[in-house]
C-alpha cells in the first residue's frame, strides 16, 4: 500500500476516496468479518456527513485520502478505536494516515478563532494552514519536538519507569525540546533532570511521528560519562542500568524506545 501526502485537494479527484473519520474516542470504522475497514462514500453518508468539510491528506492505493470530523459518537455499525487500538490491526501505511489525519483535525477544531484578536479563522487554499482574516495571523498543525534517547554505559541501557505510566514497564528517557535549545542540547538536560547523571557522544538513531497527541519524536543514542543514578520522582518511578538478557517489561514494538532498545540489543548481542 502506497500513501503518497499533499495539502491540496488535485482539480481532477479519483473517483474514489477513503475517510479518516475523527471523533473523540479515535477514529470511526467497520468491521467486515472481523476485520477493521476504513470508510468510504457510501459509510459517510450513512453517518450524515456527506456535505461536512474535508481535509486533504494525500493519494492512498490511488484513492483520495480525507479526513473528517464527527461530532457525535459513532452509531453501529460503526465504532471508534483509539490510534493505539488500532495499531496492528490495519497496515503500518493506513496506520501512519490515521495519525495525520487525527493531529490535522484537532488542530483545525482548536484553531477556529485567531489566538491574537479572537476572529473567526479561514482555511488557506493550497497550504495547510489557517488564517485570520482581520490580523493575518496563520496557524499551522502543531508539531511538538522531543528527544527519546537509550544511554550506554559499556553493555549496559539505562531504563527508567515513569511515574505516570499506566503499565509498570521499563523504557528509555525521553523529554520536549525547549524554546532556544538544540536537540542534543535537549537531551543532556532531560537526562540530568530525570535521573541525575551527565551524557554526551549523542548519535541520530532515527524519528518518529507519534500521534498523541502531535509529537515528533527523535531518537538518539548516548554515553554514559558520570554520576549515579538519582531519579526525579516526579517524573521517575524507578530507574537502573540493565543488561540486555535482564530487561524487565519493555515498551511495545510500536514506539520508537522499542526500536532503540531492540537495536541495542542486536548490537550487544553480535559482539
Amino acid at each position: 500500500m502506497t500513501f503518497v501526502p499533499g495539502v491540496a485537494r488535485p482539480p481532477s479527484p479519483p473517483a474514489e476516496r477513503t475517510y479518516f473519520v475523527v471523533n473523540r474516542r479515535g477514529l470511526v470504522v467497520r468491521r467486515d468479518e472481523g476485520a477493521v475497514r476504513i470508510l468510504g462514500d457510501a459509510d459517510i453518508e450513512a453517518l450524515g456527513l456527506g456535505g461536512a468539510e474535508v481535509h486533504h491528506l494525500g493519494l492512498l492505493d490511488g484513492r483520495e485520502a480525507l479526513a473528517v470530523a464527527l461530532g457525535g459518537e459513532a452509531p453501529p455499525p460503526f465504532e471508534a478505536l483509539g490510534l493505539r487500538a488500532l495499531h496492528g490491526a490495519v497496515s503500518d501505511e493506513v496506520w501512519g494516515v490515521a495519525g495525520r489525519a487525527t493531529q490535522i483535525v484537532e488542530w483545525a477544531d482548536t484553531h477556529r478563532f485567531c489566538g491574537r484578536c479572537g476572529t473567526p479563522t479561514a482555511r488557506v487554499d493550497g497550504e495547510r494552514a489557517m488564517r485570520c482574516p482581520s490580523c493575518t495571523l496563520s496557524a499551522y498543525p502543531r508539531i511538538a519536538p522531543a528527544i527519546i534517547v537509550l544511554v550506554r554505559k559499556g553493555n549496559l541501557a539505562l531504563l527508567a519507569r515513569g511515574s505516570r505510566f499506566p503499565l509498570p514497564f521499563y523504557s528509555t528517557l525521553a523529554g520536549f525540546s525547549e524554546p532556544g535549545e538544540s536537540l542534543e542540547e535537549t537531551l543532556v538536560r532531560e537526562v540530568k533532570e530525570e535521573v541525575s547523571v551527565d551524557v554526551g557522544d549523542a548519535r541520530y538513531f532515527g524519528s518518529q511521528s507519534w500521534p498523541f497527541p502531535h509529537s515528533l519524536m527523535v531518537g538518539f543514542f548516548a554515553t554514559w560519562k558520570g554520576g549515579d543514578i538519582v531519579a526525579d520522582p516526579a517524573e521517575i518511578a524507578d530507574a537502573g542500568w540493565f543488561r540486555h538478557d535482564e530487561l524487565p517489561m519493555i515498551p511495545p514494538p510500536l514506539s520508537m524506545a522499542r526500536q532503540l532498545i531492540d537495536a541495542w540489543v542486536a548490537d550487544v548481542t553480535r559482539r
